[in-house]
């Protein structure tokens, strides 16, 4: 079922929400500032996840515990070993997932219902599998060839061919195939394509959510 169409009684009224979700490198990050630039709030997971996972946290002293003192730095988890560890053992993986996801996902639901934006973007690599995806109007996926996204992770992130390929075999499966995205935009690209199959899709969205609105009131 297309995201357009779910409906849930836990999304907060007057809305319009676009769940972004893609593989890494695919540039969910350059889709979500060019919304930013349209007026929208983007609430991204990952940094969610780093502010929960500060020093001290309930989460950080979670996650020191299930996998042990070689994630620890200082009084800290060391996100750079955590995330060698689990993007090369799927059930490590599963496990920081069902640590970390409910708490995540708790944090974006009280940030969705305070925001008083009218557009807010979700940013989250693992949208789909979430709760979240139920939340939004929209489900947006970012794409790019394989080749541009290793690169990106080899020159923008300084990892190496190995640990490049091993982090984008753990998300290209972040959309399964009986999801029904709303938006695909291919990112592969230069950032005026980009821009404007943002535009477009907006456009498309705002309008139904327009007629959707003035349909319900006639209906009234």
């Amino acid at each position: 079922m297309s995201a357009a169409r779910r409906k849930s009684n836990q999304r907060p009224p007057g809305k319009t929400i676009i769940g972004l979700t893609g593989p890494i490198a695919s540039g969910k990050s350059t889709v979500a500032a060019l919304l930013v630039e349209r007026g929208a709030l983007v609430i991204d997971a990952d940094a969610v996840y780093r502010r929960l996972l500060q020093p001290g946290s309930l989460l950080s002293r979670q996650v020191a515990e299930t996998f042990g003192p070689r994630v620890v730095s200082g009084n800290g988890i060391d996100r750079a070993v955590l995330a060698e560890i689990v993007f090369n053992d799927a059930g490590a993986l599963a496990t920081l997932e069902g640590i970390t996801h409910p708490a995540v996902e708790a944090s974006i639901v009280d940030e969705l219902f305070s925001s008083s934006s009218s557009l807010v973007v979700i940013e989250a690599i693992k949208l789909v599998q979430s709760g979240l995806v139920d939340r939004v109007d929209a489900l947006w996926v970012v794409t790019a060839r394989p080749d541009i996204r290793q690169r990106r992770l080899e020159i923008g992130r300084g990892l190496t061919v190995d640990a490049a390929r091993a982090r984008m075999a753990a998300s290209d499966s972040v959309v399964p195939s009986c999801v029904q995205p709303d938006v695909v935009i291919d990112n592969s690209g230069d950032l005026q394509a980009t821009r404007s199959a943002v535009d477009e899709a907006l456009a498309v969205l705002l309008s139904r959510q327009k007629s959707d609105t003035e349909s319900g009131r006639s209906e009234d």
